[in-house]
């Protein structure tokens, strides 16, 4: 009687288990069919961990598999009824291939597995392309990294154990930057600069993560280490002086805009670069000369001509001052340092003039205009300037 008992059992346990498993058929079937809500209500039943004669079909690879591709097909779908069957469908389909991969003990389905999950990779970068062109930047993201994820299953590398998928690497990065996950961002960005994707660029990319996130010393890091890949890409050196000259380091500034002008000899921008790290280190002479070469590579270089404009006129103030100090009884030696204020002042008028002529709107060089024209006592383009600042206010 026991006997037959446990066998009675045993055939029970085992039609159960043929039951279930002919659900996740059924579910395959509605699937094929196009009943994508009647496949999925199949398929969700063969997993539900509250019945308990689902124990089966829950540990049976296949199941997981089915589920994949139905959930697949919902995404694939252009019925909106059916689309509204989950709300990422495509990450319950990752979710179902790398359940069945872990339960595959006996390797039976991997090889139909990585088929679906090649296909599931096409259908992630379609989503994670319209995602970032919808700018939900997350969504993006959280795609390209499920398809890393997939191409580095073993499975899935064994055909190629070195292959790399920069681009979607480097993508990834992009979609956390804009989505101001900036930790996430500099580490796919690093791992894309690792094999020289998208080359300068790239190390540009981490700097301006890492400057997001306030962290300059981070930031100075990586361009620094950009530079030793690509010693000569005027942008890295550039962000690099910038580093500096906000920092107000200027030495260190001067040395790499030496470099980027060794570079590049005929770039105005560098030379007037140069000419204002001259300014600050109170060196007229040099800065003119910088500012100069500017304007020699770039004739209508308004910033150029207005510091030009704006050196001689500061050296004009500094030398009233020195007049001013004179004492009151030695008028003759007034007017002589005096007149050398006014000889500075005159030099400054062709460049003022210059940035005027460039950019007749400028507000700050009328003022200049209109203080070195006074005196000077050119009262006829004092008056003329008055007129012109009259009619842009």
């Amino acid at each position: 009687m026991k006997r037959t008992t446990i066998l009675f059992v045993l055939l029970f346990a085992v039609s159960c288990a043929f039951a279930q498993k002919g659900k996740v058929t059924s579910a395959l079937s509605y699937k094929e069919s196009g009943k994508l809500d009647k496949a999925v209500e199949a398929i969700e039943e063969t997993i539900d961990a509250s019945n308990p004669k689902t124990e089966s079909s829950v540990t049976w690879p296949r199941t997981w598999e089915v589920r994949g591709e139905i959930y697949q097909a919902v995404f694939q779908s252009k019925d909106e009824n059916y689309k509204k069957l989950s709300a990422d469908p495509l990450t319950v389909a990752y979710d179902s291939y790398m359940k069945a991969l872990q339960l595959d003990d006996k390797d039976r389905f991997s090889k139909s597995v990585k088929i679906k999950l090649t296909l599931l990779i096409g259908d992630l970068t379609n989503q994670a392309v319209a995602a970032f062109n919808e700018e939900t930047y997350e969504k993006a993201m959280k795609s390209f990294e499920q398809i890393m994820a997939i191409e580095q299953l073993p499975v899935y590398k064994a055909d190629d154990p070195n292959a790399v998928d920069t681009v979607i690497i480097f993508n990834a990065g992009l979609a956390a930057y804009n989505a101001q996950k900036y930790d996430k961002a500099i580490e796919y960005y690093k791992e894309a600069a690792k094999y020289k994707y998208n080359g300068a660029k790239t190390y540009s990319l981490i700097a301006n993560s890492y400057f997001q996130k306030k962290d300059t010393v981070g930031a100075l890091q990586v361009l620094q280490d950009g530079l030793k890949e690509y010693s000569d890409n005027g942008i890295l050196l550039v962000e690099v002086i910038n580093v500096y000259l906000n920092a107000n380091k200027i030495d260190a500034a001067m040395k790499y805009l030496d470099i980027a002008i060794a570079q590049d000899p005929k770039n105005a921008s560098y030379f007037f670069a140069q000419g204002t790290l001259y300014d600050k280190l109170q060196k007229p002479e040099e800065a003119a000369a910088s500012y100069l070469k500017a304007i020699e590579y770039k004739e209508d270089y308004f910033d150029a001509y207005y510091n030009l404009g704006a050196l001689y006129y500061n050296k004009g103030v500094k030398q009233v001052d020195v007049a001013n100090l004179v004492p009151s009884n030695q008028p003759e030696k007034y007017e002589v340092e005096k007149d050398k204020a006014d000889v500075e002042f005159k030099k400054a008028i062709p460049y003022m003039e210059k940035a005027h002529e460039i950019n007749p709107t400028d507000k700050f060089t009328l003022e200049s205009l209109k203080t070195l024209y006074y005196r000077l006592k050119m009262l006829d383009k004092h008056a003329e300037i008055i007129e012109k600042m009259k009619s842009i206010q």
